[in-house]
């Protein structure tokens, strides 16, 4: 019984202290604003989003509803919940666009929509949101520390893109569907080609090219080696020295030989 009594007083001194955190009708804006940043600073960000939201209701156009305004962006940053703080972000940057702020939440902007981008596999919407927002961030600040940071950001989102990309050309030329893998490789080559995909689609592009070729009728065979050598001399232009020169130069020959026989093929054709 004496056990259960003092549960009971405890549960009740945790209640009223409880109640004491929130924010409560009557309180000041500096009294509702110090409990939500209690709840912040202990890192309670579900309770200090819901605090935030009350002290910038009540104190739009002050000082205090400017920082709150901050706060309710990065409680639910530190949530997890980066959709919703990239809206928050972006209404701080709309009502405070001269803060001295505005350079530190433009980057956590960004950051929420690279926490939001997903496996390469999935729609690339939020990625791509993230590489403009990095750039803006880049192109309005290009003196901040954190340069190095968003630039890195971007090289990696850009090499998921570039990762997708590639991975459809190689379902589509292990499906036999070799002109669409060749499109799809070229799509890496032009938009990305700073990423160790670029290299291995030149690659893979001359041998789907190969493959077209050998799998045409025979007086489309020529051309489509033809593409193939044209790869061939991307491929030396941009990867001089590639790891994956080797291979190359085996496709280079396939290629040739290919294109000399076709166009043995097609002289005799024309001559009959």
């Amino acid at each position: 019984m004496r056990t259960l009594f003092t549960l009971f007083i405890m549960a009740l001194v945790l209640s009223s202290c409880r109640s004491t955190e929130l924010i409560r009708p009557g309180d000041s804006i500096e009294v509702a604003y110090e409990k939500a940043m209690n709840q912040f600073e202990n890192e309670n960000y579900t309770e200090a989003a819901r605090a935030f939201e009350t002290v910038v209701s009540i104190g739009r156009g002050t000082d205090i509803g400017q920082d709150a305004q901050f706060y309710l962006a990065e409680s639910y940053f530190n949530d997890r919940r980066y959709l919703i703080a990239a809206s928050e972000y972006d209404r701080y940057v709309q009502f405070h666009p001269n803060s001295p702020r505005r350079m530190d939440v433009e980057f956590k902007r960004a950051k929420c929509y690279y926490e939001l981008s997903p496996r390469y596999k999935l729609d690339q919407t939020y990625t791509r949101q993230a590489i403009e927002n990095f750039r803006l961030f880049l192109s309005r600040y290009p003196d901040s520390d954190k340069v190095e940071e968003a630039s890195g950001y971007i090289t990696e989102l850009r090499e998921k893109l570039a990762k997708k990309q590639y991975t459809a050309a190689a379902f589509y030329k292990r499906t036999s569907r070799y002109n669409a893998a060749a499109i799809y490789y070229d799509i890496v080559i032009d938009e990305y080609p700073e990423t160790k995909w670029a290299e291995r689609s030149l690659v893979e592009q001359m041998e789907a090219y190969i493959l077209y070729a050998e799998n045409s009728v025979p007086r489309r065979q020529a051309e489509r080696f033809q593409k193939a050598l044209d790869s061939y001399n991307t491929y030396l232009q941009l990867f001089p020295r590639g790891e994956n020169r080797s291979k190359v130069e085996d496709l280079y020959d396939r290629a040739q030989r290919g294109l000399a026989a076709a166009e043995r093929r097609d002289e005799m054709a024309q001559s009959d």
